[in-house]
């Protein structure tokens, strides 16, 4: 898309949580999309007041009036509710409207199925990083989205992190491994900080040991490009407290559990793709 008409480009968002948030700001601190040029619809109008009043955004009452204001309709709801609300958008979207949903485990097919034939689907998988600008977005079109639809929501995401395009098929494994991913680390964490303070450190001090650390070991795996493996092992001295750290989760087989849990998220997401 030319900067001319990126600089034209109008965006609705159907839902007001955290990820539409996470968007607003990153569009409004990239430059690509104007604040005046983006509108919202929610039910809880006191949180699009909110938003309108941090971000300078246009509010809409109705879900269709949101749509109908703009080029680019993404559906920010939750999966659970997402055909009731798109019903509801349905009267305000136009044939040429980009529709972006990122409810987890609903298929593009199912969305094209509520919409008119030959409607724009693309579908992302966000998780909760970008909420810092650091997310991992996955994205993929539906049937009659073409290359142009995915680089401008590879932009438009993009303006919270990390994108990659990946085969609809995929979705169910990237929403366990990347959408679900950051709570896996936060339950490590978590579960570090309370051993932590059980060897004596205050919470504080065990909150920062552990994220810095864990922050440092990303960091060094990224730009070592070495594997986790690798990297693993040369911390790991035979004999040594790594080592006897290591025996114990091996004992535990907490490998195991660690691809049993994400078949199980995998599993889940196919779920909900069928409810």
């Amino acid at each position: 898309m030319e900067a001319r008409q990126l600089g034209e480009l109008k965006i609705a968002f159907i839902g007001a949580g955290n990820m539409a948030e996470a968007l607003i700001n990153g569009l409004a601190e990239s430059g690509i999309v104007a604040p005046e040029r983006i509108h919202i619809s929610d039910v809880n109008a006191a949180r699009m007041d909110e938003l309108a009043k941090r971000y300078g955004l246009k509010t809409h009452e109705e879900n269709s009036a949101a749509a109908r204001a703009a080029d680019v309709c993404i559906l920010a709801v939750k999966p659970q509710v997402l055909p009731e609300v798109l019903a509801d958008t349905l009267p305000g979207i136009s044939a040429e409207s980009l529709i972006i949903s990122i409810a987890a485990g609903i298929k593009t097919r199912r969305i094209e199925a509520i919409l008119p034939a030959g409607q724009r689907v693309v579908r992302v998988m966000p998780n909760t990083p970008a909420l810092v600008g650091m997310g991992m977005s996955a994205i993929c079109g539906g049937a009659r989205a073409d290359d142009n639809d995915l680089e401008l929501c590879e932009l438009l995401v993009g303006t919270v992190g990390q994108t990659l395009r990946i085969d609809e098929e995929q979705m169910d494994a990237l929403t366990a491994l990347s959408g679900s991913g950051p709570a896996y680390q936060f339950y490590l964490l978590e579960n570090m900080i309370k051993a932590g303070v059980a060897m004596g450190f205050d919470e504080g001090t065990a909150r920062q040991l552990a994220c810095a650390t864990a922050e440092g070991a990303v960091r060094l795996m990224i730009e070592s490009g070495l594997g986790a493996d690798e990297l693993r092992a040369r911390v790991t001295s035979k004999g040594g407290t790594t080592a006897a750290a290591i025996a114990v989760l091996d004992e535990n087989k907490v490998d195991e559990s660690i691809t049993a849990a994400l078949l199980a998220a995998r599993a889940r997401s196919r779920e909900l793709a069928q409810e």
